[in-house]
């Protein structure tokens, strides 16, 4: 991920193992990352069980919002490719009993049709 990717809000892909070691603390037992994202501070976690949200807050990054959401709480999401011009990708997840969407932004480099296959994988399964 490039600096001015993280300055400008896209977030690039990171390796899950790295995301796991730093985050095994809020995995549950047989819980894996199977891609993880960052963005700056954040990172986007696709667990077998769930997409966790993890959001570091202030500017120590003491303070952590985790947001934890089931797959079967997702109603739908949608995916836009980046473009020749709109160099990012994005991902918007609709809760269920959320009007708003959860709404993403991926570097070029993201494989944007990895995340919505591992995503599809999740909420069928």
């Amino acid at each position: 991920m490039g600096f001015m990717d993280g300055m400008i809000g896209n977030a690039g892909r990171i390796d899950p193992q790295k995301a796991h070691q730093e985050n095994a603390r809020l995995l549950g037992q047989g819980e894996q990352i199977h891609i993880a994202y960052q963005l700056v501070r954040d990172q986007f976690l696709f667990t077998n069980r769930r997409l966790l949200l993890i959001d570091k807050q202030g500017f120590s990054g003491k303070k952590v919002e985790y947001h934890s959401i089931p797959y079967k709480s997702i109603s739908h999401y949608a995916v836009e490719t980046a473009g020749t011009f709109d160099l990012d990708a994005e991902l918007k997840i609709w809760i269920s009993g959320n009007p708003a969407p959860i709404e993403k932004r991926f570097n070029k480099q993201v494989d944007i049709y990895e995340l919505q296959a591992v995503l599809t994988q999740f909420i069928t399964a």
